[in-house]
């Protein structure tokens, strides 16, 4: 006997029960996103692997474990993405859309790919919406982005469940001196390290310090700290960006150990953090990486943006009771028709109420059936009104509209009529 079929650990459909909450939760960012002047880029989900290696950073775990890579017919090395701001870059680059200090502003979304062991809110095939910004080296654009997010909480109902995460990594030269004071203390501790932090510990040194072993957390209690060894600029850099958050009353924490698990982050690194998920409490995370263009051969370029993890958001929703009651009805209004007359006129019927109100969400009973039937149907839409088409209505060009949600009788409404008694009807809803 054959095997039965499944999709791939890890990789999930999204079943017609959860979209509309998905399809909430991305209209409302690229509603939120269009107000605020960014446009959107659409990328490949396949690349050259080199460009993650050398954008992410050897050593990192996403390269080392976590990245879905294979060889094409042609014998090259192409990957899966696994995050989303190497492409952009990329493509910037490919298409000359940051050369002389042009402005980028740009959003993405779509599915990416890490071999992780697949547990609620972490995949191997997730989902983010994410933001990059090009040639703007100020922190008025990380405030800018921080209070986006902020604006976005508040419209999904979140602002009371999440709390941002602030720290500054300097620059490339300040981190590297902290890099060396940390591995020197480190050193000489190594035997009471943790295995996976031993092992960062000539790889990426940095990722020791967001551990979740206990042990190597009390190690790191009297641990050179990373703001100790910040550069000037980088300090002016940060106290701007918390004076621009003071000055729009958002909270936030200073972390010192966030330090992002992706090599090319500089300066400004940033989380939104939930504690209403268990483990998986990052919702949104990002920073600066004013290296990373240079890294793929560009010129010296700014760089900052975001991602933020739609599974998780839509469990934090779902968590939480946010989800819009209207979002589990597909329909307003749905059309029962007895005999094919009525089926006929019912189809002209429902394209003139669309022609006349085009929000309308509106369905027309299909496969015919009892009366009884075509009701139970009209019910289970989750519909508030059902319109009625038979021979009587016909011969008197009306249709008969029933409220499903209340008590109130149903009525005949003459053709013409209708879309305006509809839409008065909907709006009093």
């Amino acid at each position: 006997m054959s095997k039965t079929l499944q999709a791939i650990r890890g990789m999930n459909d999204i079943l017609p029960e959860q979209t509309p909450t998905w399809r909430y939760l991305e209209n409302t960012l690229a509603e939120l996103l269009d107000g605020y002047g960014y446009k959107e880029i659409r990328l490949p989900i396949l690349e050259f692997t080199e460009l993650f290696a050398r954008g992410i950073g050897e050593g990192t775990d996403v390269v080392d474990k976590e990245m879905y890579t294979f060889l094409d017919r042609n014998e090259e090395s192409l990957t899966l993405r696994p995050e989303g701001t190497a492409g952009c870059v990329r493509a910037m680059l490919e298409h000359g859309l940051t050369g002389g200090g042009q402005v980028q502003k740009l959003w993405y979304a779509g599915p990416m790919f890490r071999y992780e062991k697949p547990q609620k809110g972490r995949y191997r095939q997730f989902h983010q919406m994410g933001v990059e910004v090009f040639n703007l080296p100020g922190p008025d654009i990380d405030a800018e982005l921080i209070v986006l997010t902020w604006r976005l909480w508040k419209k999904l109902g979140l602002a009371d469940a999440v709390t941002l995460q602030l720290n500054s990594l300097g620059s490339s030269e300040a981190r590297a001196r902290y890099r060396d004071a940390l591995v020197a203390y480190l050193q000489e501790r190594y035997d009471l390290l943790d295995e996976d932090s031993q092992r960062r510990l000539t790889t990426n040194p940095l990722r020791i310090l967001d551990s979740k072993n206990g042990g190597t957390q009390a190690l790191l209690v009297d641990a050179p700290t990373l703001h100790d060894y910040l550069d000037e600029e980088s300090v002016a850099h940060f106290e701007g960006l918390k004076a621009r958050l003071d000055a729009v009353g958002i909270r936030y924490e200073i972390n010192q150990k966030l330090v992002r698990g992706l090599d090319y982050y500089s300066r400004t690194v940033f989380e939104w953090v939930t504690d209403k998920l268990g483990s998986q409490g990052t919702v949104c995370a990002g920073g600066r990486y004013d290296g990373l263009v240079t890294q793929f051969g560009g010129k010296p370029t700014p760089g900052v943006g975001y991602a933020m993890g739609v599974e998780r958001l839509v469990l934090l929703l779902e968590t939480l009771g946010l989800v819009p009651e209207e979002l589990n009805s597909p329909a307003d209004v749905y059309i029962c028709a007895f005999g094919e007359a009525a089926e006929l006129a019912a189809l002209g019927l429902s394209e003139q109420l669309r022609d006349a109100l085009p929000d309308l969400r509106l369905v027309v009973n299909a496969g015919a059936g009892s009366f009884k039937s075509q009701f139970k149907k009209a019910d289970k839409s989750g519909a508030s009104y059902a319109l009625i088409l038979g021979d009587d209505e016909l011969a008197k060009r009306v249709v008969g509209c029933k409220p499903l949600r209340d008590d109130s009788e149903q009525q005949s409404i003459a053709w013409d009529a209708l879309a305006e008694h509809l839409a008065a009807c909907l709006k009093q809803a």
